[in-house]
């Protein structure tokens, strides 16, 4: 743990928040927490049907085309995260910790690690054995003990978790997605993190018994917020006078 004195950060639970949105609240808070040097923020939510593409990504990683994803109501949003493409949708939980890494001497490779091993240590909680797989970023379940990337092969594993961060004057945006009870069919539709045929899976379908996003939501706040050496506190959006108009 950290020799740092302990600080706050502050978890909201945002229920279902449509992509563009959520990211106006991440810019707003990203901005807040710069600029003021208040509380970290800790941002839970699911979004509507969305595929979002990263900086490492290319649109040939979308498979269907524009007038299929139309029609299923999935949005499309190119972003300044890490990673490639990767879709969110109902079932599951995504998190956004806006966090001043650099005053925590934190690098974005440590960030990143802290993050999995929050996930890892929550899927534990809930009987779910989960790792990491050396050299790739997110969190697995099944397939070889101790395995490193091999360049062009898939893990062995099922995928649970993804993360993509961005990290500006030294304070986080974006973050992490866990598979809950999302519908994993929808990941047909892109190649996941720029692996063809990628297996996925969900907390739900490793647990065989329903599981929401709300039973995953308070355990791994406390996880992360320990792992960060912060004190968990929840707020809510309404505690903030938000600078951008439509979010509450």
């Amino acid at each position: 743990m950290s020799t740092e004195s302990v600080r706050e950060i502050h978890g909201l639970r945002l229920g279902t928040v449509e992509y563009g949105k959520a990211l106006d609240i991440q810019r707003f808070f990203h901005t807040r927490r710069k600029r003021i040097g208040t509380a970290d923020i800790l941002l839970l939510l699911e979004h509507n049907h969305v595929i979002t593409i990263g900086r490492r990504a290319n649109e040939s990683h979308v498979l269907a085309d524009k007038e299929t994803l139309h029609n299923l109501g999935i949005q499309i949003f190119e972003t300044d995260r890490g990673g490639e493409a990767t879709y969110h949708g109902p079932g599951q939980l995504v998190g956004y910790p806006i966090i001043d890494v650099r005053a925590s001497s934190l690098s974005p490779v440590k960030y990143v690690r802290i993050l999995e091993l929050a996930i890892v240590e929550t899927l534990n909680v809930l009987g779910i054995q989960a790792h990491l797989v050396d050299g790739e970023t997110g969190v697995w379940v099944g397939g070889i003990p101790n395995e490193k990337k091999q360049y062009g092969v898939n893990p062995s594993g099922r995928k649970i978790a993804a993360i993509g961060v961005r990290i500006s004057d030294g304070v986080s945006m974006h973050g992490f997605a866990l598979n809950v009870s999302t519908d994993l069919s929808y990941f047909g539709r892109i190649i996941p993190c720029g692996m063809p045929n990628l297996a996925v899976t969900s907390v739900q379908a490793e647990m065989g018994t329903p599981i929401s996003t709300d039973d995953c939501a308070e355990i791994i706040a406390s996880m992360l917020a320990e792992k960060l050496n912060r004190e968990l506190s929840w707020a809510d959006l309404a505690d903030f006078e938000l600078s951008v108009p439509d979010l509450t």
